[in-house]
């Protein structure tokens, strides 16, 4: 019997039914307490699933895992013909073929999401998923053993990764789910089958691989066909598109919202907000978002510690699965208390010059571009501020009029200095001198060009926002700040 901290054994003849694969040799009884896809942590317990990714092929490993005691492995069919099925066969290997590796990856954490057979709660959409995910797991486990995704294990590979480290002992799973294509987070929410879907907000993201924003609804609306039989959806009421959506739908549908803004239909909702001083944050006293939380009538004072107006629709999405949890607006409330910021979102620290930092390089895209624009220029008050952009990916054809849109922004949010890196920098620039923006203010380079230019001009008080998408690696400059 599994021990309920551990994840639930497999058989041969399991991994055979959830991937209908074909048995190559070996013992369907034989038992795995593990799938792993890494061949560095692969044990004689494990079943290695070899995966064919973008920079490598895991069935080159093979014999390393084999050499290393590992005796179940999982293979893709069109590289049967090359592998030693007989000499595996003699050391008692259990080996099966399927057609598509990540695929088969997904179908076991399928099956295991259903043998376990506890509630999942999913969250996707254009920004905030990764704080809304972080901040529902905080509420979730003020009142249950909740499983969530770590890091950014939100996609083909990475979910199936969570949902197989499943436990008897978990009795929730908290799930992100990323996209960069149409169909894929349909697939995912085959995987995860939730009884809660989230859906943030719907903004210009993945536009490249997506072309409207029309599509870009479609394609986050795949999470709602796959919610399982009685699932509920949880609904932006601030976003039109989702507002919209949230009437369009055959499913039970919880809203959530900024009072006065949201509408009668909302049973989640913000009000009476205001902005103090008070948590550390380990760097320096991280400003805290203080409002009156309502769930369903009931009134909860709730305090939040991360900058901007935007989290607070996060915490809204966090507390509407909280409630369909059963929890109590007061566990609800201290759960969202219990949040502080993922690394590279809206992280602020204040070096030993006096300059405050805010680190929002994780990603960029549009809409959360705006609104970490709109959080410096709350933030800092009377002081100076400077805001380092770098260029947002998968926008496609639009990039360059939404990286003027970028510039136009910055123009407008009161800006000391305006430095953009990267391909699209002349856009960014073009777009803040169009809107009016001093000349003597806006500069674009490299790097190492923008470090040595903000070194020679920052002083005590000043704020400097730094944010790109992950590719271009913004991180490198808000930490030689």
């Amino acid at each position: 019997m599994a021990s309920l901290n551990h994840p639930l054994p497999w058989t041969g003849a399991e991994i055979l039914e959830a991937t209908q694969a074909k048995l190559l040799c070996g013992d369907p009884e034989q038992r795995f307490d593990a799938v792993a896809i890494d061949s560095r942590r692969t044990a004689p317990s494990s079943l290695f699933a070899a995966i064919r990714g973008e920079r490598h092929d895991a069935h080159a490993f093979l014999p390393d895992v084999v050499a290393g005691g590992c005796r179940g492995l999982l293979v893709e069919a069109d590289k049967v013909p090359g592998l030693p099925i007989g000499e595996w066969r003699e050391k008692g290997v259990f080996a099966a073929a399927v057609p598509d590796g990540v695929r088969a990856l997904g179908d076991l954490a399928g099956y295991r999401r259903r043998r376990w057979g506890k509630p999942v709660a999913a969250i996707t959409g254009s920004n905030g998923k990764t704080t809304t995910r972080r901040m529902t797991a905080d509420v979730m486990s003020q009142g249950f053993d909740t499983l969530a995704t770590r890091g950014n294990f939100n996609n083909l590979i990475g979910l199936p990764l969570t949902l197989l480290s499943l436990t008897p002992s978990h009795e929730w799973a908290v799930v992100e789910l990323g996209m960069n294509a149409p169909g894929e987070i349909r697939r995912l929410a085959e995987i995860a089958r939730p009884d809660i879907g989230v859906i943030t907000n719907i903004g210009p993201a993945h536009l490249e691989g997506l072309g409207s924003m029309e599509n870009i609804l479609a394609a986050k609306a795949e999470l709602l066909d796959g919610l399982a039989p009685g699932g509920t959806a949880v609904l932006n009421a601030d976003d039109p598109r989702l507002s919209r959506l949230a009437g369009e739908i055959d499913r039970p549908c919880v809203l959530f919202g900024m009072a006065g803004k949201s509408g009668d239909r909302t049973a989640v909702r913000a009000r009476d907000i205001s902005l103090t001083e008070a948590v550390d944050s380990g760097h320096y006293p991280l400003p805290t978002i203080r409002f009156m939380l309502e769930i369903a009538g009931e009134n909860v004072q709730t305090t939040l510690a991360a900058p901007g107006d935007f989290m607070i629709s996060n915490a809204l999405a966090a507390a509407a699965v909280g409630h369909l949890a059963g929890l109590a607006p007061e566990k609800i409330a201290a759960g969202l208390s219990a949040f502080r910021p993922v690394r590279g979102r809206m992280n602020i620290r204040r070096t030993e010059g006096g300059i405050t930092v805010i680190d929002d390089t994780y990603n960029a895209n549009p809409g959360s571009m705006s609104a970490a624009l709109a959080t410096l220029k709350r933030l800092k008050g009377t002081e100076r501020g400077f805001f380092v952009a770098g260029d947002m990916y998968e926008l496609g054809a639009f990039a360059e009029s939404l990286h003027r849109e970028l510039g136009q922004t910055a123009a407008e949010s009161d800006l000391s200095g305006l430095f953009a890196t990267g391909r699209l920098a002349p856009d960014v620039i073009a777009g803040a001198l169009d809107a009016g923006m001093d000349p003597t203010a806006v500069f674009s380079g490299s790097h190492d060009d923008i470090c040595e230019k903000l070194k020679d001009i920052l002083k005590p008080g000043d704020w400097v926002l730094v944010k790109g998408s992950r590719a271009m690696k913004m991180e490198c400059i808000s930490q030689d700040i």
